[in-house]
């Protein structure tokens, strides 16, 4: 019996990213209303024995997201402008991708052990259940203002349109507007439980880490962001293959019910981009040749 595949993606400007077996292809809604696809072979690194490899998978998917991401992102971008007289560099990209990095890590976990320390806990469980509870109170009021941004919340629905199509695929249906319409906007593996994993499971790991000075608490904040997104991972990855399990699908409840913030009810030219996404990486995989840049 053939092992299920498993397709999953990221909105991104104006379109939607999914990733394959060997490929991923981005779909992008030009300013001109005309569709634009690009599909680009994924690396060894992303489709080896090592992708396989519980926790170490984590980090490889970690780096995979970031890599695949920035690139549809780059493409997306760049194919909006289309008609303007500007480009979007390659290294433009790569820097703001950088500094959103160093900032979720300033935001989500120095800020809140700063403001703990304001509070004076002598207690480690204590110290770090406060740190905790900021940390998650932080989370819910980034996502709930980024989600007043007009530019924003069209990404949002692009993300949306993702979860319906993934989940249209998954449950047999046809890839086709009016099957994706009719499925939920929410699903087990998406980014924004991912990111609710990751801060539930630092509490625990940073409890482990004790009271200390405030240089080797920062340190360490840095330091073990890798060891909890691999750990967040395996949860994903085991509730998206179990999520049928209602104790499973209990303990993924919170990250769904935050998905409510991350994603918007598509149109359905939005859901178009997404089924032309899904249609292309299906077709590819189930063509089994080796993929060659469209770009």
């Amino acid at each position: 019996m053939a092992e299920r595949v498993y397709y999953g993606g990221q909105a991104v400007i104006e379109g939607v990213m999914m990733r394959g077996q060997k490929a991923a292809a981005v779909a992008v809604r030009r300013p001109d209303g005309e569709l634009a696809i690009d599909i680009q072979p994924l690396s060894r690194l992303y489709t080896g024995w090592l992708r396989k490899v519980p926790f170490a998978r984590g980090i490889i998917v970690l780096l995979e997201t970031l890599v695949l991401g920035t690139r549809a992102l780059l493409y997306s971008a760049n194919q909006s402008l289309e008609g303007e007289d500007e480009e979007i560099s390659r290294g433009l990209i790569w820097l703001t991708l950088l500094g959103s990095l160093v900032f979720a890590v300033f935001l989500f976990f120095i800020v809140p052990l700063l403001l703990t320390g304001l509070l004076n806990i002598k207690s480690s469980l204590l110290f770090n259940l406060a740190d905790g509870l900021i940390r998650v109170a932080i989370f819910i009021a980034y996502l709930k203002l980024t989600a007043m941004m007009p530019d924003i919340r069209r990404v949002f629905a692009y993300h949306g349109a993702e979860h319906k199509v993934v989940n249209a695929y998954e449950s047999g249906l046809p890839l086709e507007l009016e099957a994706a319409k009719g499925c939920s906007k929410a699903h087990v593996r998406c980014g924004t439980s991912f990111l609710f994993v990751v801060v539930i499971i630092s509490v625990f790991v940073f409890a482990l880490v004790g009271v200390h000075s405030v240089g080797l608490m920062v340190l360490s904040r840095i330091l073990l962001v890798p060891l909890i997104a691999s750990l967040a991972y395996e949860v994903i990855y085991f509730g998206g293959r179990h999520s049928y399990n209602g104790l499973v699908r209990a303990v993924l409840t919170p990250g769904l019910w935050l998905q409510a913030l991350t994603t918007r009810e598509p149109d359905d030219k939005q859901l178009e981009v997404a089924l032309a996404a899904m249609e292309k990486i299906v077709e590819t995989d189930e063509a089994g040749e080796t993929v060659q840049p469209v770009t």
